[in-house]
């Protein structure tokens, strides 16, 4: 039965990753790319080569490639404990992104020429707005089945490696700001980068939405009779730190061990399941965290 369960749940998550990534390449494809909308990351380093190329390098096998490097990297530098979930998503999108663009344009193109009749330019402001929503919907939809799509985050983590005086969140905002200025640059335009912070913003706010968190960081406190086992699993599933603090219920008089832990944003959905398997009547606070220094982050 708990075989059962477990290829349950793997299929469950993949279902979720296939829909995410479909709908983040429906965002990039009818919202961002034909409007020259670049919020950050491989999506914007691959919008800014099919521009520049002439079109002739398809964004989403651009974004492969870019990502190949980084998968090498993190294995070399970080170590080879990349989930086989964030592989997928990562190919997935990027064919779903190429496969679905023919689709898309004439959809685009249709919509814009014929059923609207539109004479003058396009409203950026609505599609970057409806570009990071449903670009932070589908993102989600794959982080919250405990994958990635490589790009930022993986980027992030390989730096920090290196300079590890500058957190992950720092590193998010440097890596992803710097794509946009370098979309800036290339498009010379000044107006389509405000856009794509204002894309950029809203798809990291549709992100925490779905995850349940506001900020970079949580910090949860969990209180179980099964401490040491969750303790243990925390360490080794997320590779996590965790610390116990002595506590007393005032109630029953009894002695007991207060886990707390601080993780990114991505892992609470792992967390809460590992703490429900290990113990079901385990008491869990999750408080935000507005920065976090130290190992990992």
């Amino acid at each position: 039965m708990g075989r059962f369960n477990r290829f349950l749940k793997d299929w469950k998550d993949y279902f979720w990753i296939i829909l995410g990534s479909m709908i983040t390449a429906a965002a990039i494809n009818f919202f961002l790319v034909p409007y020259k909308i670049a919020p950050g990351g491989v999506t914007g380093i691959a919008t800014v080569i099919y521009y520049l190329s002439g079109e002739r390098f398809p964004v989403g096998i651009t974004m492969l490639v870019l990502n190949v490097p980084l998968f090498l990297l993190g294995i070399r530098f970080i170590g080879g404990k990349f989930i086989l979930k964030t592989l997928f998503s990562t190919i997935f999108l990027s064919v779903a992104i190429d496969v679905s663009e023919p689709v898309t344009t004439y959809f685009v193109n249709f919509y814009l020429t014929k059923a609207e009749g539109m004479s003058g330019a396009p409203d950026l402001l609505l599609y970057s707005i409806f570009g990071g929503f449903f670009m932070g919907l589908g993102l989600g939809l794959v982080f919250r089945s405990g994958a990635t799509t490589g790009g930022t985050d993986l980027a992030a983590k390989i730096v920090h490696h290196f300079i590890p005086q500058l957190t992950m969140g720092q590193m998010l905002l440097i890596i992803d700001s710097s794509v946009i200025l370098f979309a800036a640059i290339s498009f010379k335009s000044f107006l389509l980068a405000l856009y794509a912070i204002l894309s950029l913003y809203i798809s990291t706010k549709v992100i925490d939405a779905i995850l349940e968190g506001v900020n970079f960081a949580k910090a949860v406190y969990i209180i179980s009779d099964r401490s040491e086992e969750i303790a243990q699993r925390i360490l080794t599933d997320l590779d996590r730190g965790v610390t116990a603090l002595r506590g007393v219920g005032m109630y029953t008089g009894n002695e007991k061990s207060v886990l707390y832990c601080v993780l990114h944003r991505g892992q609470l959905q792992q967390l809460k399941e590992l703490v429900v398997k290990a113990d079901p009547d385990a008491f869990v606070i999750l408080t935000d965290v507005r920065e976090v220094l130290g190992e990992g982050f």
